[in-house]
């Protein structure tokens, strides 16, 4: 395997955990207002992903350094042709981030509830903008022969890439919905686990739809395996949920989203970022990337660093593993 077919596939897969960590994690966001009835509950929400939700947003930091020093050219054409929906994925992860940290400050029911809509509105908007912006990378973009935008601003609001930033809002609702209810306790739980039963086959349609689309237009043969097995891990997350089995149903959430993601760039593949003007400009692992060195460099510290960070996070998700309820939350306490 080349150096730059490896950083293609180590890039996939830090998108994929970005996908998977911060799925749930904006899921929770999402249902703040929906499942959360009292502000009570609502702390148990914000407490299930209070340890790690910082640490998941590490994996969209690393998937862009990693491809700004991989392969520039990718790095350049995409965010630069997916301007708009970036800033606004940037603005909310910064207004989620702060509300988080806010919400407790004072004991006053408004500003609880202002800072709960932050939150809300900073999990919705990022999964409809990496979903905008991971699509729009495989199904393209009006690229000229320097691998620049042609065209306005909006060049990628397209019908199948806002399918696709649908697919991912979706998926990290249900998703969302089955951590709530592997994570905690009593009718918050129950409550949880039924929205995520009655969400599943509507909130995942936008996603199988995605998937066919690209295979039509782009998958080779051996991309139907993954195909398959999303969608048959995705009825597999119904059925255990349905069974009261939420750990084998958030397990199979999370087949689901792999084999997604390995169904897309494997359709992409070798193509990085297809021109939809002429497949001549369009920009590949091989044009984009950086030199060999640059690549050989940064796979020596990847093989140190990685396994670190992989280790502590999972750590991390070891030891705040517990469910948690109402009880396990202490009365407001406020300077």
């Amino acid at each position: 395997m080349s150096l730059e077919t490896l950083w293609f596939c180590i890039i996939v897969f830090f998108w994929l955990g970005y996908l998977f960590l911060e799925g749930f994690d904006f899921g929770v966001g999402m249902l703040l207002p929906v499942l959360g009835r009292d502000d009570t509950e609502r702390r148990v929400m914000i407490n299930t992903i209070g340890p790690v939700w910082d640490g998941n947003e590490v994996w969209i930091i690393v998937a862009a350094g990693a491809t700004f020093a991989a392969f520039p050219g990718w790095y350049a054409s995409l965010f630069s042709g997916a301007y708009l929906p970036l800033l606004l994925v940037l603005l909310a992860l910064i207004g989620r981030g702060v509300a988080f940290e806010y919400r407790g400050k004072v004991d006053s029911a408004r500003w609880r509830r202002t800072w709960d809509r932050v939150i809300m509105i900073g999990s919705w908007v990022p999964p409809f903008g990496v979903g905008l912006l991971l699509t729009t990378t495989v199904l393209g973009l009006p690229l000229d022969a320097r691998g620049d935008r042609i065209g306005s601003a909006f060049e990628a609001f397209r019908w199948d890439t806002v399918l696709g930033a649908l697919a991912v809002t979706g998926f990290s609702l249900v998703h969302g919905a089955a951590f709530l209810a592997l994570k905690t306790g009593g009718e918050l739980r129950e409550r949880a686990r039924r929205l995520a039963i009655r969400l599943l086959p509507a909130a995942l349609a936008p996603l199988v739809a995605l998937l066919l689309i690209v295979q039509v237009r782009d998958g080779a043969l051996w991309t139907v395996v993954p195909l398959v097995i999303a969608l048959v891990a995705a009825a597999i997350a119904w059925v255990r949920l349905v069974a009261d089995r939420d750990g084998q149903a958030f397990a199979a959430l999370g087949v689901t989203i792999a084999a997604a993601v390995v169904t897309m760039f494997g359709a992409l593949y070798p193509d990085v970022l297809p021109s939809t003007v002429d497949p001549a400009n369009s920009l590949t692992v091989t044009n984009a990337a950086s030199s060999h060195y640059t690549l050989g460099v940064m796979t020596w510290i990847g093989a140190f660093g990685a396994p670190a960070v992989l280790v502590y996070q999972g750590w991390t998700y070891w030891v705040f593993r517990k469910r948690i309820s109402v009880t396990h939350i202490p009365p407001v306490h406020t300077p």
